[in-house]
């Protein structure tokens, strides 16, 4: 995958036809022979960027889904694949998904052309789709797949859209406060000193801070943009990764909310792969290579290394952190019982649902929270600005005198 580049060409068929496309390959010479061996005459032919965000969960998550409709409606892979080829809008997509039928077509296993695309298709992937290779039950193992990757990404898209409200609302509030400071206020306070009375102590305090911030802003801005510069700086040190992360779960409330996101996808993930009858452990290295958590991808070698080592599960977790103990009960109770695959299911259920109205009551909560702040802030504002106006009889009246 390093090594493919996406080449787009115009060309016309032996029989005069004209007709364009795209297609991976290593380098130009290759790609010429594979427009050849398609019976085409290249006219044009120029490497296009390949876009990283089209590599996103969610795009490979609606392929796996469309196919696995398509199989269950009786269509051939091959032709399965041909067909969403036809049907996407996405050249990069439509390139890959002809490069799958031609593997095919060539014999190579639908597993075995996926794992040639590690950053289209995670290895969890490539556990399902063999497993329903072997099992002869592609079209379930696709269907599952395609339902847990839809439910993961609704679960992180209500988790990310919970935490990013109260920062869009305060720092709107933010640029409202320091308008109303740097630029109204001090014209309100212009008008009242022509008078030569002293202005109110809350004008004058307000009035302190917008000073302080015109003088200063400069610094103010570099305490800002710093941190953002040397997170940049500093963002793929596996040690400053592993410390966020250990820092974000630390958090009252969105460390709460963070942990049971990611206790979610660990167990969807496990039952996924235990009733397709995937190994625990093999389920376990599906979800530590798909999980994009420092904290968590440690943790869950330690617990590969620990049952490796002959250590019961609920043992390996509890000796990890980060598990509930009603994670190590129901744990210890499938091991015990045989019924490990259920108690994992019940474990997605929980951690699932719970995470959803975790989410919920957070924006229900934080909502008023924002708007009493935010209400508070301008409300001062407001007074200090108009404090003197209501004193303006005053001064008008020891004018006159």
């Amino acid at each position: 995958m390093a090594t493919k580049r996406l080449w787009r060409w115009r060309g016309i068929t032996l029989q005069g036809a004209p007709c364009q496309g795209t297609l991976w390959q290593d380098n130009r010479p290759e790609a010429l022979q594979a427009l050849q061996r398609q019976r085409i005459i290249p006219l044009t032919l120029r490497c296009c960027s390949v876009q990283n965000a089209l590599w996103h969960p969610r795009y490979s998550g609606e392929i796996i889904r469309q196919l696995a409709a398509l199989l269950q409606a009786g269509l051939p892979l091959a032709e399965g694949l041909e067909l969403l080829a036809q049907q996407q809008p996405n050249a990069q997509w439509q390139a890959l998904l002809q490069t799958l039928a031609a593997d095919l077509a060539q014999g190579i296993s639908l597993s075995g052309s996926l794992e040639k695309w590690p950053e289209a298709f995670p290895p969890l992937y490539l556990a399902m789709i063999r497993t329903g290779e072997l099992t002869g039950k592609l079209e379930l193992c696709c269907a599952e797949l395609a339902q847990q990757q839809r439910e993961q990404l609704l679960l992180t898209e209500k988790v990310k859209k919970a935490l990013r409200y109260p920062l869009i609302i305060l720092t709107l509030a933010l640029l409202v406060v320091m308008g109303m400071l740097c630029f109204v206020l001090p014209e309100f306070a212009a008008i009242y000193q022509t008078f030569n009375t002293p202005l109110p102590w809350l004008t004058r305090a307000v009035m302190s801070v917008g000073e302080g911030l015109t003088r200063f802003w400069p610094l103010l801005a570099a305490l800002v943009i710093l941190p953002a510069i040397l997170n940049r700086l500093i963002c793929q040190r596996p040690g400053w990764l592993l410390y966020r992360q250990k820092l974000l779960h630390t958090l009252p409330v969105f460390g709460k909310l963070l942990c049971g996101q990611r206790l979610s996808q660990i167990f969807t993930v496990l039952a996924l792969t235990q009733s397709a009858g995937i190994s625990f452990l093999q389920g376990l290295q599906s979800v530590e290579e798909t999980l994009n958590c420092p904290l968590w991808r440690q943790r869950l070698r330690q617990v590969c290394r620990q049952i490796t080592h002959g250590d019961p599960i609920w043992q390996a977790l509890a000796n990890s952190g980060g598990f509930t103990p009603l994670c190590l009960q129901l744990i210890r109770t499938g091991e015990a019982s045989g019924s490990l695959d259920t108690m994992l299911a019940n474990l997605a259920r929980h951690h699932s649902e719970q995470t959803h109205q975790q989410a919920d009551n957070l924006a229900t909560l934080l909502e008023p929270m924002m708007l009493v702040v935010t209400g508070t802030i301008v409300g001062v504002l407001v007074v200090a600005m108009y404090l003197p106006i209501f004193h303006l009889g005053d001064a008008i009246s020891g004018m006159g005198g």
